[in-house]
C-alpha cells in the first residue's frame, strides 16, 4: 500500500481521477480572501491581562489566532521543518517501513486522510506520531534522518509547554481559574501530524485537506515560511492565513468548543495545494485523556445558557471522528443534547 504515497510518485500534467473533487466541492481559489487581518498576539507583552483579553476575543470571534514571541526558538523551528522535509525525501523502501492505513496505530506514515473509507483522496502524505510521554514513543520514531528523534523531541517539549500556557490564558479569558481547563482535560495526550503537500498539477480540482475542524482541544501549527496553504472559514468566506516569520497558528479544537459551552469556536479550516511548490506543515495536537468526561463547568452553564452538548468521553468522540470522512457533518453536531438519545 505504500506505493500510494504521493511523496514517492511521479506527478504528470493531469490530476489522477481519484483526486478530482466534484464540481460543487472544489476550492474556488479565486474567491479566497487573501488580505484578511488575522489576529496576531504578542505573548512577550508585559501586559498579561491584555494578552488574556486578546486571546478571549480571538477565540470568540475567529476560533484561531497567531502568536509571536511564544518562547520556541526560531532555530529549532527551522530545524524541525528541514528534518521533516528530509524524511519525506527518503527512498520509497525506507518510508514503506512506516506505512499504515490503520488510524489506531501510534506511529504511522499514510496518505490523504482515511484511504480505506473515502471516495476522493486528498493531495497530502503525513507522518502521524504520538508524542507523550516521549520516552514511551520516541524509540519507535524514524531513525532516518539521523537527527529526527532529537529535533522532533525537542520541538514536542517546547510545544507542550506553550500549549499549557495558552490553555491557562483561555481558561482565564472564560472567567475560570487558570488551571481549570488543564485539569478538566486530564493527563493530556499529545499527537503530531507532519504534513507534506507535493506540487499538484491541477490544484483547483482538489485539496490537501478539505474543510474540517480538529477533534482535539488545541492545535499549534508550524507553517512553511515560504508557501501559503492554510485557509480558515469566517462569515461564510474562506480566508488565507499567510505565513508570518516565526509565528505559530493556534486553533481551538472541538473539545474546547464543548468545554466553553459553545462560547469559543472550533474553526473550520482546510489546506489547499499549488502547482509551483511543495509545502510542509507540522500540526501539534493537545488532546484530553481518553477516559475524561467532557462537560462544561457550572460557571458557564445557566438557565439562559444550558449545556449545548451531552456529556461524553474523549475516547467516544475520537472513535466517532475517525469513523467518518473528514468533510462529513461537524462531528460535534452528533453530540448535541437534542441528538443524544
Amino acid at each position: 500500500m505504500a506505493d500510494q504515497l504521493l511523496s514517492t510518485a511521479t506527478h504528470h500534467h493531469r490530476l489522477p481521477e481519484n483526486y478530482v473533487r466534484p464540481e460543487s466541492q472544489r476550492p474556488r481559489l479565486t474567491q479566497v480572501i487573501t488580505d484578511a487581518s488575522i489576529p496576531i498576539i504578542d505573548l512577550g507583552s508585559p501586559d498579561e491581562a491584555e494578552i488574556i483579553a486578546q486571546i478571549g476575543q480571538a477565540c470568540q470571534s475567529y476560533g484561531f489566532f497567531q502568536v509571536v514571541n511564544h518562547g520556541i526558538d526560531t532555530e529549532l523551528m527551522v530545524k524541525m521543518m528541514a528534518t521533516c522535509l528530509e524524511f519525506f525525501r527518503l527512498p520509497p523502501e525506507e518510508k514503506a517501513k512506516l506505512y499504515s492505513d490503520d488510524p489506531s496505530k501510534k506511529i504511522r506514515l499514510s496518505t490523504s486522510f482515511n484511504v480505506k473509507k473515502e471516495l476522493v483522496h486528498n493531495w497530502r502524505d503525513y507522518l502521524r506520531l504520538h508524542c507523550y510521554p516521549l520516552e514511551e514513543y520516541v524509540p519507535g520514531w524514524p531513525s532516518n534522518p539521523s537527527s529526527f528523534k532529537e529535533v522532533v523531541s525537542a520541538y514536542c517539549k517546547e510545544v507542550r509547554q506553550l500549549g499549557f500556557r495558552l490553555l491557562g490564558a483561555i481558561s482565564q479569558s472564560l472567567g475560570l481559574e487558570e488551571d481549570h481547563i488543564e485539569r478538566a482535560l486530564g493527563e493530556q495526550e499529545q499527537h503530531m501530524a507532519i504534513n507534506y503537500y507535493p506540487k499538484c498539477p491541477e490544484p483547483e480540482l482538489t485539496y490537501g485537506l478539505p474543510a474540517h475542524t480538529d477533534p482535539n482541544a488545541l492545535t499549534i501549527l508550524l507553517q512553511d515560511s515560504d508557501v501559503a496553504g492554510l485557509q480558515v472559514l469566517r462569515d461564510s468566506k474562506w480566508m488565507a492565513v499567510d505565513p508570518k516569520p516565526t509565528a505559530l497558528v493556534i486553533n481551538i479544537g472541538d473539545q474546547l468548543q464543548a468545554l466553553s459551552n459553545g462560547r469559543y469556536n472550533s474553526v473550520c479550516h482546510r489546506a489547499v495545494v499549488n502547482s509551483n511548490k511543495e509545502r510542509m506543515s507540522v500540526a501539534s495536537f493537545l488532546c484530553p485523556c481518553n477516559n475524561v468526561i467532557i462537560s462544561p463547568p457550572k460557571e458557564l452553564v445557566s438557565e439562559g445558557a444550558p449545556a449545548t452538548y451531552r456529556r461524553y468521553t474523549y475516547d467516544e468522540y475520537y472513535k466517532k471522528f475517525w469513523s467518518r470522512n473528514l468533510d462529513d457533518e461537524h462531528c460535534l453536531e452528533l453530540f448535541k443534547r437534542e441528538k443524544a438519545f
